[in-house]
């Protein structure tokens, strides 16, 4: 993710270590559901290393 603002980059992904971080508040988009995918994503990440 990069801001659009400032081209900074507040989001990324590690593929090969099931990592990945924002750093902003996604629950604080304009839409109800708009983050929704990074919480589904985390929790998709804990069951599969729970299993």
């Amino acid at each position: 993710h990069r801001n659009l603002n400032d081209n900074v980059i507040e989001g990324f992904r590690v593929p090969e270590l099931d990592a990945f971080s924002v750093q902003y508040h996604p629950e604080a988009g304009p839409g109800p559901h708009d983050s929704r995918y990074l919480f589904s994503q985390f929790v998709d990440l804990m069951n599969m290393k729970a299993s």
